[in-house]
């Protein structure tokens, strides 16, 4: 369906032009004085300059042709030159009736697909995900599956971290703790045990103490690194425990995963990219674009048009080792062999973006992508505790993101108990949803590239711009839904047949802008733009609930009317939130 806001500006631009004047005026916005009127043109201002005429007069003119339409109502010219109107009820009815009516809800989808790729995880193996892995899985997510809405073909890719000095570490300390284990055997020949030597609380407590250790010993950090060279040339043994580390640490955080609601569609890693390294290196050498400079190779990215230092684009260390360039680069070939991609999109922390610049520029002038694909860096800012600064635990360490889940659920669950009477298993079904609309609500309702105040009590509350306000609102919905099912039992016609009151007319005008929301959000990689929306269509809805009877009204095509606007609310707001990543509860 095409947007409400482009249907009315296609009625005052043939107003215009049928006026004698250019039709390029006759754009509409939304009323920036609701107060006064729904919608307005300020073309005839405009329009003065070019036609030299009062512009109270061109508004006056423009009135006299719009008035006869069947879209606009209410329709008045406003010094010096504004146009204010209202939008007809009968129209607005038919447009709703269309929506609640179409399998997409109105939504168009894109005409041409694309294959995007997102890289939202970023996670390292064997390290527990903290605080800082927040706002990529979730905007990672909601952006993931608007490109899924909008029918793109999307693959998110995890992207782990698993090729650096961290497995040095480990094997390190390991062979330090078991040295009898067989993988330390450079004799044994046989297969290796298929259950892992450790389990995922032993990898969180081996890392940390044997990076620790090796800060303050020299001579154990080389023993890492060789250890690491070791796997990264093969080493049988140290394989072998890469890959126990590997799936002990990747079944652990899909867990973890999990309980957000993030999915990938690729666990790839680091180390998938190893292979195409050395005959990009060839390539980029071959082709003139890499030289040596202090003993590395690297890739000039500087333009002309840079106003800021550009470091090249470093490739190999002057000892021939890869960087983490090096691996996104090679990264970018491999998702390019493998899926062809129109699009790939790096949802990671705003302070990176200078890497990024120099990876994509290095990526363009190498022509490692064609110039068709676009290489898009979504930067997000921080999560920061309510002193400003980047959100810690009480003692100031680094929370664990298992704990800040838990911490949120639990403190949804006393709200609950403390209103409402269920039982334990009930309570924390719906303290889990609630708690997950929660967090992802409120850091999704935040422009992305913003930072944001992490403050739990606001985030669950039940009222306000909020998650659980949302989700109270959904419930609220269907249960009347199912009251009117279970006292009327009528079976309607899906049709709104028209404004029966102010609130009722201030719902369905809040709903039309679905499509042009879930658009705007689409192609400005944007959840805030999708949760503002919910926001206001939640407030339409509840003023709309209190001011009018529903369930009670006698009048059957009215009841009707205002049962089928609830059913496309509800509707509109589930997909939403399928869109943020969360559900809602059956009751709350």
């Amino acid at each position: 369906m095409e947007k409400i806001i482009d249907l009315i500006s296609g009625e005052m631009k043939e107003s215009f032009k049928k006026s004698g004047y250019d039709e390029k005026y006759g754009m509409v916005s939304v009323s920036n004085r609701p107060d006064l009127c729904e919608f307005q043109c300020n073309g005839a201002l405009a329009a003065a300059k070019a036609y030299k005429k009062a512009p109270i007069m061109i508004a006056n003119e423009i009135i006299e042709v719009i008035k006869e339409s069947k879209v606009v109502k209410n329709v008045v010219a406003v010094n010096p030159g504004f146009i204010n109107f209202d939008i007809n009820d009968d129209y607005l009815a038919s447009y709703v009736t269309k929506m609640l009516n179409d399998e997409n809800l109105g939504v168009e989808k894109v005409k041409e697909p694309k294959t995007v790729v997102i890289d939202y995880g970023g996670a390292n193996v064997a390290k527990p995900l903290h605080v800082g892995h927040l706002r990529s899985a979730i905007i990672g997510e909601s952006i993931r599956r608007v490109n899924n809405y909008m029918g793109n073909k999307v693959i998110g890719d995890a992207h782990l971290g698993d090729w650096g000095l961290q497995m040095g570490l480990i094997i390190t300390e390991l062979k330090k703790r078991q040295p009898d284990l067989v993988y330390f055997d450079d004799s044994y020949e046989g297969e290796y045990p298929e259950e892992a030597p450790f389990t995922m609380a032993d990898l969180e407590e081996i890392y940390p103490c044997a990076n620790a250790y090796s800060k303050e010993h020299p001579e154990y950090k080389e023993e890492a690194q060789n250890a690491t060279y070791l796997l990264q040339s093969g080493k049988r043994g140290y394989m072998a425990l890469w890959h126990h580390i590997i799936n002990v640490s990747v079944n652990d955080l899909k867990r973890i995963y999990g309980s957000l609601m993030v999915d990938f569609d690729l666990w790839k890693k680091e180390s998938d990219a190893q292979p195409y390294i050395p005959d990009m290196v060839k390539y980029m050498k071959d082709e003139g674009y890499a030289y040596i400079s202090e003993g590395a190779l690297v890739v000039d990215v500087k333009e002309e048009t840079d106003t800021k230092e550009m470091p090249p684009c470093m490739i190999l260390k002057s000892d021939g080792a890869t960087l983490y360039n090096t691996t996104d680069l090679a990264t970018i070939v491999e998702r390019v062999k493998l899926f062809n991609p129109d699009d790939i999109k790096y949802v990671v922390d705003k302070r990176q973006s200078l890497y990024f610049e120099q990876v994509f520029r290095c990526a363009r002038k190498t022509k490692l992508v064609e110039d068709k694909v676009d290489l898009e860096f979504l930067g997000f800012g921080t999560m920061n505790g309510k002193d400003g600064k980047p959100f810690k635990t009480r003692d100031g360490g680094v929370m664990r993101l298992e704990y800040l889940i838990k911490e949120i659920n639990e403190a949804v669950y006393n709200k609950v108990m403390a209103n409402r009477d269920m039982d334990e298993e009930t309570a924390r079904d719906i303290s889990k949803k609630v708690g997950l609309a929660a967090l992802k609500y409120g850091d999704l309702s935040n422009q992305a590239s913003k930072d944001y105040i992490f403050d739990i009590d606001r985030f669950t509350s039940f009222e306000g711009n909020t998650g659980p306000y949302i989700l109270y609102t959904i419930v609220r919905i269907n249960s009347i839904i199912s009251k009117d099912a279970a006292k009327n039992g009528t079976k309607y016609d899906d049709k709104i047949t028209g404004s029966y009151s102010k609130s009722e007319s201030e719902l369905m005008l809040s709903l039309t802008h679905f499509n042009e929301t879930i658009y705007n959000a689409y192609e400005e990689n944007a959840p805030h733009r999708i949760c503002q929306f919910i926001y206001e269509v939640s407030d339409s809805f509840n003023r709309f609930y209190h001011e009018n009877r529903i369930v009670d009204e006698a009048d059957v095509e009215k009841r009707a009317s205002r049962i089928n606007l609830i059913k496309l609310t509800s509707k509109v707001l589930s997909v939403c939130i399928d869109l943020l990543g969360f559900e809602a509860p059956e009751r709350m």
